[in-house]
């Protein structure tokens, strides 16, 4: 306790802000500030972290890599941080960087890529190595990465490689055997489900594979160039750990000012279902538990009401509908029967329903709701 009112007395100034200060100054107040967040930040309304997120990107600009270093340190583990900091801080140099690349759940996959394509191969070997990396992001270190990004990526069995990654992945293999070893460790390939003809570099690579102890029979050689993974997204149903990740995510895309139906429309078009639903929630001031009550309960009345409030497209509902991680996946009745539902309904009807319920939410009104709710259907 005696360290943190010692702390404290740094805020008694902020001439830091205007630059008035010395660097001294400027670094205790930029981890002051970062420190007591840290403390509070499970307590904080969206406008409170707002207002850190604006101070700690003031002070980031005044203070030296070492003390960006250590409030890199602080953000990287909690699950609910300013969005624009986390992300400048992010994009610093690698000493800055390096935390928050390897551990911060707050940086989201379009974060990640952005950061691959624009930084240096030491944050892509960070990157490859985290504890979960995301088909997309993947691609992405493929794309950009040199030997040693790329091969982290393969040795990481909590990378996702998917279909055009991993033909891309076999490509490279032909010229470097630490990517064709690393490629054999890997326990979810199956040569036997490779599906594209191969190529006029295929005996190339099959050689390095047989090299790097990949066992591969004539029928499997004659198909070497893709693998394709019958993935199923968002059908095996609601994750809490993915919903808490994806809903922080979303709450820092908020901070950003970012959060709009583009944002939606992206998560669709990757099937990136809890956070779908996550900015649904948050667009419309819902709190998280609401909305997972509705995917626990097949609520569809629930996500038309909600949808057509918000102004989306048939098509963007209907995808939406697809890729939440309802507790079991919609017929296809049953998205047809709703999808006309939600274009029979009107954004005034949808208001004035969805303003009811928000009224009588707290008192859990549930008959009045259904009532409400009839109107859909």
């Amino acid at each position: 306790m005696q360290d943190i009112k010692g702390d404290v007395k740094a805020f008694g100034t902020f001439r830091a802000l205007d630059g008035n200060a010395d660097a001294t100054e400027r670094e205790q107040l930029f981890k002051n500030v970062a420190r007591l967040f840290s403390y509070v930040c499970e307590r904080c309304d969206d406008d409170q972290v707002e207002q850190y997120d604006e101070v700690l990107c003031q002070l980031a600009e005044l203070v030296e890599v070492e003390g960006r270093s250590e409030v890199a340190q602080m953000l990287s583990t909690l699950e609910r941080a300013p969005g624009t900091v986390v992300v400048k801080l992010a994009n610093d140099e690698i000493e800055v960087a390096q935390p928050l690349l390897e551990f911060s759940s707050v940086l989201s996959d379009d974060d990640l890529i952005e950061i691959v394509g624009a930084k240096s191969e030491a944050h892509r070997e960070i990157i490859a190595g985290r504890s979960s990396v995301p088909e997309r992001v993947g691609d992405a270190i493929v794309v950009h990465g040199g030997v040693k990004s790329v091969s982290k990526l393969v040795a990481n069995q909590n990378a996702e490689l998917g279909e055009s990654t991993l033909s891309k992945l076999i490509t490279k293999a032909a010229q470097d055997c630490e990517i064709a070893q690393n490629l054999r460790g890997r326990t979810d390939l199956n040569w036997d489900k490779v599906q594209a003809k191969i190529d006029a570099a295929s005996e190339t690579v099959v050689e390095k594979l047989t090299d790097a102890g990949v066992q591969s029979d004539e029928k499997t050689i004659e198909q070497v160039n893709a693998v394709v993974f019958n993935r199923i997204q968002n059908r095996a149903g609601f994750s809490g750990a993915t919903w808490r990740i994806a809903w922080n995510q979303v709450k820092a895309l908020g901070d950003r000012k970012q959060l709009n139906h583009q944002s939606l429309a992206r998560f669709s078009r990757f099937g990136y279902g809890h956070h779908f639903g996550a900015a649904i929630a948050c667009m419309l001031n819902l709190k998280p538990e609401t909305f997972v009550k509705w995917l626990a309960k097949q609520d569809y009345r629930a996500l038309i009401v909600a949808a057509k409030t918000l102004g989306l497209s048939p098509d963007a509902f209907e995808q939406g509908m697809m890729i939440l991680p309802w507790r079991g996946y919609p017929s296809v009745d049953e998205i047809k029967e709703s999808r006309a539902r939600f274009e029979g309904l009107s954004e005034v009807d949808a208001a004035n329903i969805f303003g009811v319920w928000c009224r009588n939410e707290a008192k859990s009104k549930n008959d009045l709701l259904d009532a409400q709710m009839a109107l859909v259907g």
